[in-house]
């Protein structure tokens, strides 16, 4: 099954927040992006609950930079004499691109969309999606750093750290384990100590037992009902769900059916 796509996605700004320096409400990006931020980008370039993304490698392609700003994030909480806004200072890094290598997995939790999984299928959407820069916005991290992707060949062209023998990280966040991905019914947070080689940084699955693991709260996974919440390519429950009152708050989306029947093909 061919399940695997590269892509460079770079930026002017990067910022994989460390946890321990958002205490305090201010942030400091760690070099590296994270396992959970660089499953974001591939899932904004094209996702469906009925795979997993899974990260393989990432090879950074320019130098550490990094820059501060200082920005005025709203207090929600605050008394009558306080100010609307706090100062605090965002460590930045600056000029970034990287190779991505990700492969997808079916969701065998998921047993309701069994029949979404399609050989080929999902692979050419993924693969015409990276070419387009993706189905939605890509964030570098967060949603201040707009980021860009493109396809590519994995270890092609220059990198800034090629003849970097090892270099050590430390302990580092890895990424979340989510209900509808493990079958459980537990938010669990993972963490690991990375090495990058020759400019390359190759990460352990999400089920590796060397992950240190932080069990987080009880969660549920969302369940899908045919004709409930959950249509496929049956026109005729896409639209019963698209009249039902909890879409009154998104009017464009039901005049996408008129009376007879579904408009253009486009949803």
């Amino acid at each position: 099954m061919k399940n695997d796509i590269s892509f460079v996605a770079s930026g002017r700004y990067a910022l994989f927040s460390d946890p321990v320096t958002r205490v305090g409400g201010e942030k400091c990006s760690y070099h590296i992006p994270t396992y959970e931020a660089l499953k974001g980008i591939a899932k904004s370039v094209y996702w469906k609950p009925t795979f997993i993304w899974i990260i393989e490698k990432v090879r950074v392609l320019r130098p550490f930079r990094t820059q501060t700003k200082g920005v005025k994030p709203i207090k929600f909480a605050r008394g009558a004499n306080d100010a609307p806004n706090d100062l605090s200072i965002y460590t930045y890094l600056a000029d970034v691109a990287y190779q991505v290598q990700a492969r997808f997995v079916w969701n065998e939790h998921r047993p309701e969309l069994a029949g979404d999984r399609i050989d080929g299928k999902h692979y050419e959407i993924a693969r015409r999606m990276v070419a387009r820069g993706g189905r939605q916005d890509v964030f570098l991290g967060t949603r201040d750093c707009q980021g860009y992707v493109e396809p590519c060949v994995f270890g092609e062209g220059q990198g800034a750290y090629d003849d970097l023998d090892e270099l050590a990280f430390g302990l580092m966040f890895h990424g979340f384990d989510y209900p509808d991905e493990t079958g459980g019914e537990r938010f669990v947070a993972r963490f690991w100590k990375p090495v990058m080689r020759k400019g390359v940084i190759e990460f352990p699955g999400p089920d590796d037992p060397s992950l240190l693991r932080k069990d987080i709260r009880a969660m549920t996974p969302k369940a899908f009902h045919p004709e409930r919440n959950f249509a496929g390519c049956n026109e005729e429950a896409l639209r019963r769900l698209l009249l039902e009152p909890e879409t009154a708050a998104y009017p464009d989306a039901r005049t996408l059916l008129g009376g007879d029947g579904a408009q253009g093909g486009t949803l």
